[in-house]
């Protein structure tokens, strides 16, 4: 028997249809399905089935010495029983083993454990791998007709990255949770790639809050003759009042036009879909990094869109672009498909060329009814990025006029799309046309309106998802494939709230404090290094095992300047964590309002001034608190939000109006209970 494996349930049922021509017969092994065809058997497995840890003997936080557990044994332990129960029964008939997983590091590592589950049972058992970018017809067949060795070598530098991951989380973690006295579900996660992303979020935010504003003012004018338009004075920012006033005292009624300037500007389609590129986009019409990720991995199971997760912005030379295009003519996209066919078809090329996988593009047509609308969204993104690829420059007509008035001059910049080319068919913000009217130099205008408009400098603004993933790239913070995952994690721990992500003051807390005293945990040139020593795992340059030691030899450092600072960074994070906790001030007695525990476990809002002052607010009995900066302005207190996993963030607002309106609800449910009962 062959037996074939696959990363995840869905993908084994796809492949087996494809393999099969018909529909396979399904049989469940110790609970798991599996498909027989024609002498083999496709199962899939639920992505990692073993998992590394600690000896049980390091699970008491409290009573580990976190230096031991810097250089402690590192074990592999089952975590889905019956896939690895029904992996050893049929590897146990099997005489050939292809590893079908996706073509990724971790695609490799999942691979390569379940082939070592296998080999226990049937040591001396002929395994291959195959390799592929989509789940269509074609590339299946293709692959699996021409196999290839596995790549150890990729999966040793997966499954070093689990193992540096657990070591430096577990430790950091541990730690950090300890000294702030925060244990049990509410913990404070550290981690070697977390906490410099989590930095460069709060530095932000500490540039915002840095930031003093500087009034300046601008000087427009509206003329009109023949058309109206608006021009600015061509100093643009006055800072000082007076000399903007004193201009615009002494401005005519009539402005001459000086000279008209006519132009041409061209824009250059996009280059291909990588995996940050991706994100980025999607984040721009409103999808999360890791809910855009999470579509992308359907419509690539489901055979919609080639593998999701590339560094590449090159269309190998093998991709069949034409076909692809051309099998979009039966569909909604028609238009557009036919207008490319019917040129040469070059695509653009970005900077970053790999063999693993393509750039991201369609695979296979589908119609709008096949998916649900946020699916439709990903893929119509990835279908029109691909398009524009092979479109034309965009053009633009410019006109810059200069119009004299009182011997001032003031400008005005038209822009008209003349030829659309690639953004005819990539419709993502555009940028709409600035219509000057027909003008002529030494024309007279007429002056409507002059105004002077006060505006104060901007702070920096605050990161998006997609702006924050583009940074992480750039300083080497993570891979394609776990960067959307780590800024769902600072959601999850209640680090940041909002898209932009805005620090809540437990982030502020935690970094401070690291800053302080253990700072190169904060910066990405220690973890940077580490992602490139594991590169160099995977191209054979280096050994796991080294690489590993590196990261405990690193870690060890780290944790000695930390430990020298043990008391003081357990005073910093208690004070920045008690401020967390102010919630504002007591209407009854101007103490701090802080979310405490009663006896029983239950929270609330209560007075630091107690037991001379009493006053309570209620809270809802589960999830994670988030204090955010703005405040009610009826009651001075902070809008809070509640965080349960898996759940959108519950925007309770002022806990004090919230008290109001809940008591107003229990009064008129009293009401009609009393109603109902009198009749």
């Amino acid at each position: 028997m062959h037996l074939i494996i696959t990363e995840k349930h869905d993908t084994a049922r796809r492949i087996a249809d494809i393999l099969s021509g018909k529909k396979p017969t399904k049989e469940r092994v110790s609970g798991v399905d599996t498909y027989r065809l024609d002498g083999k058997t496709v199962m899939g497995l639920s992505g990692h089935i073993v998992e590394v840890d600690f000896p049980k003997d390091y699970n008491n936080w409290q009573k580990t010495d976190l230096k031991d557990l810097i250089h402690a044994k590192i074990l592999t332990t089952p975590t889905h029983a019956n896939i690895v129960t029904a992996l050893r029964k049929l590897g146990k008939e099997a005489q050939h083993l292809t590893i079908a997983t996706d073509y990724d590091r971790e695609g490799e590592l999942i691979g390569v454990e379940a082939l070592n589950v296998v080999k226990k049972v049937n040591p001396n058992i002929n395994a291959d791998r195959v390799r592929y970018s989509t789940i269509t017809p074609g590339e299946i067949k293709k692959t699996f007709a021409s196999p290839t060795k596995i790549d150890f070598d990729l999966a040793a530098a997966g499954e070093s990255r689990q193992v540096i991951d657990l070591i430096w989380g577990a430790v950091l973690t541990r730690f950090v949770s300890l000294s702030s006295g925060r244990l049990g579900d509410k913990f404070l996660s550290v981690g070697r790639v977390q906490s410099p992303t989590l930095a460069i979020i709060v530095n932000r935010e500490k540039e915002r809050k840095a930031f003093v504003p500087v009034p300046y003012w601008e000087l427009f004018a509206t003329l009109v003759n023949g058309g109206e338009f608006e021009a600015e004075h061509k100093k643009g920012r006055f800072p000082d009042k007076s000399e903007a006033e004193a201009i615009k005292a002494k401005l005519g009624e009539t402005g001459t036009v000086k000279s008209i300037e006519l132009g041409k500007r061209n824009e250059k389609p996009p280059v291909p879909f990588n995996t940050t590129e991706f994100l980025r986009s999607a984040s721009s019409i409103g999808i999360s990094a890791a809910n855009a990720m999470r579509i992308a991995e359907y419509l690539y199971v489901n055979g919609f869109i080639s593998y999701p997760r590339t560094d590449n912005t090159v269309y190998p030379q093998t991709l069949d672009t034409k076909s692809i295009i051309a099998s979009f003519l039966d569909t909604e996209f028609h238009d557009y498909a036919q207008k490319l066919l019917s040129g040469k078809l070059m695509p653009t090329k970005g900077k970053k060329e790999t063999t693993d996988h393509p750039p991201i593009h369609p695979a296979t047509p589908a119609r709008r009814s096949d998916l649900k609308d946020d699916e439709w969204k990903i893929y119509e993104l990835v279908v029109r990025r691909f398009f524009a690829t092979f479109a034309d420059e965009t053009q633009w007509e410019t006109m810059a006029v200069t119009v004299d008035i009182s011997g001032e001059e003031f400008g005005a910049n038209g822009a008209r799309l003349v030829k659309p080319g690639w953004r005819w068919y990539y419709s993502y913000n555009v940028p709409e046309d600035r219509i000057l009217p027909q003008l002529k130099e030494g024309q007279i205008l007429t002056v409507k309106e002059i105004n002077l408009i006060g505006k104060e400098t901007q702070p920096p603004s605050r990161y998006g998802q997609g702006h924050l993933i583009k940074i992480m790239d750039d300083l080497g913070l993570g891979t394609k494939s776990t960067r959307h995952e780590i800024i769902s994690k600072l959601y999850s721990r209640a680090y940041v709230v909002g898209n932009p992500l805005q620090p809540t003051r437990t982030a502020f807390a935690v970094i401070e404090a690291l800053e302080k005293y253990a700072n190169t945990i904060t910066k990405p040139e220690m973890t940077s290094e580490l992602e490139q020593d594991m590169d160099a795992i995977s191209e054979g340059k280096i050994k796991e095992e080294q690489v590993i030691q590196v990261s405990r030899d690193m870690l060890d450092e780290v944790f000695k300047d930390m430990d020298r600072n043990k008391e003081l960074i357990s005073e910093s994070l208690k004070n920045g964590l008690y401020e967390d906790r102010i919630i504002g001030t007591c209407m009854k007695c101007s103490s701090d309002l802080i979310i405490r525990k009663s006896k029983k476990g239950s929270r609330f809002i209560g007075c630091s001034g107690y037991p001379n002052c009493d006053f309570t607010l209620p809270l809802p009995r589960t999830g994670q608190i988030v204090v955010t900066e703005n405040q009610c302005k009826d009651h001075g207190l902070n809008l809070i939000k509640i965080i349960n996993k898996g759940k959108r963030p519950w925007d309770i607002g002022c806990p004090h109006c919230n008290f109001i309106e809940w008591q107003k609800k229990l009064d008129e449910e009293k009401k009609k209970s009393d109603a109902i009962a009198a009749k």
